[in-house]
């Protein structure tokens, strides 16, 4: 059985979120949460909340034991970037790109 959770539009770059992804991707659900507990970068957080979630949704929806599940599949996309203005010198301006990411974790039963 597969449960997803997704978040869309976090405030944070891909490139970012990625590093952290990278690290949990087809971990035991308690390491990967231990890991993400215990890091240092602000992705870690974020990456936590939905691996939280998706467990909370494996175990109301279809009623899997925590002990089981894996993490089979995590992936981070890039979202909307918004757009803000910066004054510089001179009378010039510079665009500040705002980069938000879209996040799917889906845990399943290892096996």
């Amino acid at each position: 059985m597969n449960a997803t959770a997704k978040l869309r539009g976090a405030r944070i770059s891909a490139q970012k979120v990625r590093l952290v992804a990278n690290q949990v991707r087809g971990m035991q659900v308690e390491k990967a949460e231990q890991l993400l507990a215990f890091s240092t970068k602000k992705a870690a957080r974020i990456v936590k909340k939905v691996l939280l979630s998706a467990i909370a949704n494996a175990e109301h929806n279809d009623g899997a034991d925590i002990d089981e599940l894996s993490i089979s599949s995590i992936m981070v996309d890039e979202g909307p970037t918004m757009k803000r203005g910066r004054a510089r010198a001179k009378g010039r301006g510079t665009q500040i790109l705002k980069r938000t990411s879209h996040i799917s974790l889906t845990v399943a039963d290892s096996e």
